[in-house]
C-alpha cells in the first residue's frame, strides 16, 4: 500500500520529481539542438545527450493533471488540483481557504 490513492498517481509524482530535476537541462539541450548558428557536431552531440542521457520520465508532456485526493483525471478545478466532487465537499465544510458557497 502506498501513500497515494492509485499507482497512476505514484507514477505521476515520480514524473513530476524527475521533471523538476532535469527540466532545465532538457530545455537547454533542446535549444542547442535547434540552434542553426552552432556547428552541426555540437548540435548532434546535444541531440544524442537529449535522446540517450535524459530519462523518459523527464518529458513535460507525460505529466498528468489529476485530482490529488482520488486520482481522477476528469472534472478538475485546476488552481486547487482536485476534482469537482472533492472541491464541493471541501468548500462546504470550509476546508478551502477563500472559497465559500455562492449566495444571491
Amino acid at each position: 500500500m502506498t501513500f497515494w490513492s492509485t499507482w497512476r498517481m505514484l507514477r505521476d509524482v515520480k514524473r513530476r520529481e524527475c521533471q523538476s530535476e532535469l527540466g532545465a537541462e532538457c530545455m537547454r539541450l533542446k535549444a542547442i539542438k535547434s540552434n542553426t548558428v552552432l556547428p552541426q557536431a555540437i548540435r548532434d552531440e546535444a541531440a544524442e545527450r537529449l535522446h540517450n542521457g535524459v530519462p523518459r520520465y523527464s518529458r513535460p508532456n507525460l505529466i498528468l493533471n489529476m485530482c490529488q485526493f482520488t486520482g481522477r483525471r476528469r472534472g478538475k478545478i485546476k488552481p486547487y488540483r482536485v476534482n469537482r466532487h472533492i472541491f464541493r465537499r471541501l468548500a462546504d465544510h470550509g476546508q478551502l481557504a477563500g472559497v465559500q458557497r455562492a449566495t444571491w
